[in-house]
Protein backbone atom coordinates (compact mmCIF):
# COMPACT_ATOMS: atom_id res chain seq x y z
CA UNK A 1 0.00 0.00 0.00
CA UNK A 2 1.21 3.47 -0.69
CA UNK A 3 0.70 6.64 1.22
CA UNK A 4 0.27 8.86 -2.16
CA UNK A 5 -2.24 6.19 -3.42
CA UNK A 6 -4.42 6.17 0.23
CA UNK A 7 -4.42 9.70 0.51
CA UNK A 8 -5.70 10.15 -3.22
CA UNK A 9 -8.67 7.06 -2.41
CA UNK A 10 -9.12 9.22 0.88
CA UNK A 11 -9.56 12.53 -0.90
CA UNK A 12 -12.13 10.73 -3.49
CA UNK A 13 -13.96 8.50 -0.85
CA UNK A 14 -14.14 11.18 1.71
CA UNK A 15 -15.66 8.88 4.26
CA UNK A 16 -14.34 5.63 6.22
CA UNK A 17 -16.22 3.13 8.05
CA UNK A 18 -15.08 2.58 11.62
CA UNK A 19 -15.98 -1.10 12.74
CA UNK A 20 -15.62 -2.52 15.92
CA UNK A 21 -16.96 -5.76 15.76
CA UNK A 22 -17.48 -7.81 19.29
CA UNK A 23 -17.68 -10.91 17.57
CA UNK A 24 -15.70 -11.92 14.08
CA UNK A 25 -18.74 -13.27 12.45
CA UNK A 26 -20.48 -10.06 13.58
CA UNK A 27 -17.57 -7.94 12.12
CA UNK A 28 -17.87 -9.70 8.62
CA UNK A 29 -21.70 -8.71 8.61
CA UNK A 30 -20.84 -5.27 9.38
CA UNK A 31 -18.13 -4.70 6.79
CA UNK A 32 -20.34 -6.96 3.94
CA UNK A 33 -23.48 -4.35 4.75
CA UNK A 34 -21.78 -1.11 4.70
CA UNK A 35 -20.01 -1.92 1.42
CA UNK A 36 -23.55 -3.31 -0.36
CA UNK A 37 -24.32 1.09 0.84
CA UNK A 38 -21.28 1.98 -1.03
CA UNK A 39 -18.28 2.45 1.37
CA UNK A 40 -14.77 1.34 0.11
CA UNK A 41 -12.95 2.67 2.79
CA UNK A 42 -13.58 0.03 5.70
CA UNK A 43 -12.01 0.33 9.39
CA UNK A 44 -11.35 -2.65 11.83
CA UNK A 45 -10.35 -1.85 15.10
CA UNK A 46 -7.83 -3.85 16.48
CA UNK A 47 -9.56 -4.08 19.66
CA UNK A 48 -12.19 -6.06 17.55
CA UNK A 49 -12.58 -9.68 18.12
CA UNK A 50 -9.72 -11.38 15.84
CA UNK A 51 -9.15 -8.63 14.07
CA UNK A 52 -6.07 -9.95 12.13
CA UNK A 53 -8.43 -12.69 10.51
CA UNK A 54 -11.28 -10.12 10.15
CA UNK A 55 -8.57 -8.14 7.69
CA UNK A 56 -7.69 -11.31 6.41
CA UNK A 57 -11.25 -13.07 5.28
CA UNK A 58 -12.30 -9.28 4.04
CA UNK A 59 -9.61 -8.78 1.83
CA UNK A 60 -10.86 -12.02 -0.36
CA UNK A 61 -14.37 -10.95 0.54
CA UNK A 62 -14.11 -7.25 -0.72
CA UNK A 63 -12.17 -6.85 -3.42
CA UNK A 64 -13.23 -3.52 -3.98
CA UNK A 65 -12.56 -2.66 -1.10
CA UNK A 66 -9.77 -1.12 0.69
CA UNK A 67 -9.46 -2.71 4.51
CA UNK A 68 -7.42 -1.29 7.21
CA UNK A 69 -7.57 -1.13 11.01
CA UNK A 70 -7.73 1.41 13.93
CA UNK A 71 -6.67 1.68 17.53
CA UNK A 72 -3.19 0.68 16.70
CA UNK A 73 -0.76 1.34 19.56
CA UNK A 74 1.76 -0.09 18.88
CA UNK A 75 4.31 -1.04 16.47
CA UNK A 76 3.53 -5.04 17.02
CA UNK A 77 -0.08 -3.99 16.75
CA UNK A 78 1.35 -2.13 13.05
CA UNK A 79 3.02 -5.36 12.07
CA UNK A 80 0.05 -8.28 12.99
CA UNK A 81 -2.14 -5.66 11.00
CA UNK A 82 0.38 -5.30 8.06
CA UNK A 83 1.05 -9.39 8.15
CA UNK A 84 -2.87 -9.85 7.77
CA UNK A 85 -2.73 -7.75 5.00
CA UNK A 86 -4.15 -4.19 6.22
CA UNK A 87 -4.21 -1.37 3.46
CA UNK A 88 -3.81 0.98 6.31
CA UNK A 89 -4.04 2.28 9.55
CA UNK A 90 -5.24 4.89 12.19
CA UNK A 91 -4.34 5.32 15.15
CA UNK A 92 -5.82 7.29 18.07
CA UNK A 93 -2.68 9.22 19.01
CA UNK A 94 0.49 10.52 17.49
CA UNK A 95 3.82 8.72 18.33
CA UNK A 96 6.41 10.15 16.17
CA UNK A 97 8.21 7.13 16.33
CA UNK A 98 5.42 4.71 14.80
CA UNK A 99 4.64 7.30 12.50
CA UNK A 100 7.87 7.55 11.13
CA UNK A 101 8.04 4.07 11.12
CA UNK A 102 5.42 3.30 9.08
CA UNK A 103 6.40 6.50 6.53
CA UNK A 104 9.68 4.93 6.15
CA UNK A 105 7.66 1.58 4.51
CA UNK A 106 5.26 4.00 2.71
CA UNK A 107 2.89 2.53 4.45
CA UNK A 108 -0.41 4.86 5.58
CA UNK A 109 -0.94 5.24 9.25
CA UNK A 110 -2.73 8.51 10.20
CA UNK A 111 -2.15 9.37 13.88
CA UNK A 112 -4.74 10.84 16.46
CA UNK A 113 -3.98 14.62 17.48
CA UNK A 114 -6.47 17.15 18.45
CA UNK A 115 -4.09 20.53 19.28
CA UNK A 116 -2.46 22.29 16.07
CA UNK A 117 0.77 21.84 18.26
CA UNK A 118 0.07 17.90 18.21
CA UNK A 119 -1.15 18.26 14.29
CA UNK A 120 1.95 19.95 13.41
CA UNK A 121 4.33 16.95 15.64
CA UNK A 122 2.36 14.07 13.22
CA UNK A 123 2.82 15.92 9.93
CA UNK A 124 6.17 16.71 10.82
CA UNK A 125 7.05 12.53 11.90
CA UNK A 126 5.26 11.72 8.24
CA UNK A 127 1.81 11.16 8.39
CA UNK A 128 -0.20 11.59 5.02
CA UNK A 129 -2.83 12.43 6.82
CA UNK A 130 -3.65 13.48 10.78
CA UNK A 131 -7.07 12.42 12.66
CA UNK A 132 -8.75 15.06 14.53
CA UNK A 133 -9.77 13.00 17.44
CA UNK A 134 -12.21 13.37 19.54
CA UNK A 135 -13.60 16.22 17.64
CA UNK A 136 -17.26 16.36 18.25
CA UNK A 137 -16.27 17.19 21.86
CA UNK A 138 -14.26 20.21 20.95
CA UNK A 139 -17.24 22.04 18.60
CA UNK A 140 -16.90 19.93 15.28
CA UNK A 141 -16.72 21.72 12.59
CA UNK A 142 -16.65 25.08 14.02
CA UNK A 143 -13.52 23.78 15.33
CA UNK A 144 -12.03 22.17 12.55
CA UNK A 145 -12.63 25.37 10.80
CA UNK A 146 -10.22 27.21 13.30
CA UNK A 147 -7.92 24.01 12.63
CA UNK A 148 -8.15 25.00 9.37
CA UNK A 149 -7.14 28.38 8.53
CA UNK A 150 -3.70 28.33 9.63
CA UNK A 151 -3.11 24.23 8.69
CA UNK A 152 -4.98 24.17 4.95
CA UNK A 153 -2.36 22.37 4.27
CA UNK A 154 -2.75 19.30 5.83
CA UNK A 155 -5.14 16.95 5.45
CA UNK A 156 -7.54 16.50 8.69
CA UNK A 157 -9.94 13.32 8.80
CA UNK A 158 -12.57 13.86 11.76
CA UNK A 159 -13.66 11.01 13.89
CA UNK A 160 -14.91 10.76 17.31
CA UNK A 161 -18.97 11.25 17.79
CA UNK A 162 -19.92 12.08 14.45
CA UNK A 163 -23.27 11.42 12.72
CA UNK A 164 -24.08 10.83 9.21
CA UNK A 165 -26.12 14.34 9.67
CA UNK A 166 -22.82 16.00 10.58
CA UNK A 167 -20.86 15.15 7.66
CA UNK A 168 -21.86 18.03 4.98
CA UNK A 169 -20.99 20.57 7.60
CA UNK A 170 -17.51 18.53 8.46
CA UNK A 171 -16.68 18.48 5.10
CA UNK A 172 -17.58 22.74 4.29
CA UNK A 173 -15.38 23.19 7.15
CA UNK A 174 -12.80 21.48 5.46
CA UNK A 175 -12.24 18.11 6.63
CA UNK A 176 -10.65 15.73 3.67
CA UNK A 177 -12.75 13.12 4.65
CA UNK A 178 -14.28 11.66 7.79
CA UNK A 179 -14.65 8.88 10.08
CA UNK A 180 -17.89 7.39 11.63
CA UNK A 181 -18.23 4.48 13.93
CA UNK A 182 -21.55 4.55 16.03
CA UNK A 183 -23.19 6.91 13.68
CA UNK A 184 -22.96 4.89 10.52
CA UNK A 185 -23.50 1.43 12.56
CA UNK A 186 -26.04 2.04 15.24
CA UNK A 187 -25.29 -0.22 18.11
CA UNK A 188 -29.10 -0.91 18.43
CA UNK A 189 -29.01 -2.28 14.63
CA UNK A 190 -26.11 -4.57 15.13
CA UNK A 191 -27.88 -6.25 18.21
CA UNK A 192 -30.66 -6.96 16.20
CA UNK A 193 -28.68 -7.96 13.27
CA UNK A 194 -30.31 -5.17 11.07
CA UNK A 195 -27.98 -5.26 8.40
CA UNK A 196 -30.51 -3.78 5.44
CA UNK A 197 -30.28 -0.26 7.85
CA UNK A 198 -26.61 -0.61 7.65
CA UNK A 199 -26.40 -0.27 4.13
CA UNK A 200 -29.43 2.19 4.07
CA UNK A 201 -27.35 4.51 5.98
CA UNK A 202 -23.78 3.85 4.27
CA UNK A 203 -26.13 4.41 0.98
CA UNK A 204 -27.15 8.35 2.95
CA UNK A 205 -23.39 8.90 3.99
CA UNK A 206 -21.95 8.17 0.35
CA UNK A 207 -24.42 10.45 -1.42
CA UNK A 208 -23.48 12.66 1.29
CA UNK A 209 -20.01 12.64 0.26
CA UNK A 210 -20.52 12.53 -3.30
CA UNK A 211 -22.92 16.01 -3.40
CA UNK A 212 -21.19 18.02 -0.95
CA UNK A 213 -19.79 21.24 -2.71
CA UNK A 214 -16.76 20.39 -4.75
CA UNK A 215 -15.31 23.82 -2.82
CA UNK A 216 -14.55 21.81 0.17
CA UNK A 217 -12.71 18.86 -1.08
CA UNK A 218 -9.53 19.76 0.76
CA UNK A 219 -7.05 20.15 -0.76
CA UNK A 220 -7.55 20.29 -4.27
CA UNK A 221 -10.32 23.08 -5.35
CA UNK A 222 -11.49 20.79 -8.48
CA UNK A 223 -9.74 17.41 -8.27
CA UNK A 224 -11.53 16.18 -11.17
CA UNK A 225 -9.36 18.20 -12.82
CA UNK A 226 -6.62 16.84 -11.53
CA UNK A 227 -7.67 13.10 -11.22
CA UNK A 228 -8.29 10.07 -14.09
CA UNK A 229 -11.16 9.12 -11.63
CA UNK A 230 -14.33 9.95 -10.30
CA UNK A 231 -15.40 11.01 -6.54
CA UNK A 232 -16.55 7.30 -6.03
CA UNK A 233 -13.47 5.77 -7.47
CA UNK A 234 -10.11 4.94 -6.74
CA UNK A 235 -6.69 3.58 -8.48
CA UNK A 236 -5.89 0.28 -7.58
CA UNK A 237 -9.33 -1.05 -7.48
CA UNK A 238 -10.31 1.16 -4.30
Amino acid sequence: MDSALFLECLRHQRAIAVLRAPRFELGLRMAEAVAAGGVRLIEITWNSDQPDQLVERLRHTLPHCWIGVGTVLSRSDLQAAIAAGAEFGFSPYTDPDLVAWAADRRWPLVPGALTPSEIGTAWRAGAPAVKVFPVWAMGGPSYLRSLKAPLGHIPLVPTGGLAIDHVDAMLQAGATAVGLSTGLCPVEAIAQQDWGTLTQRAQRLVHLCQTAPVGARSPHPDPEASSPFGPNECVGGC
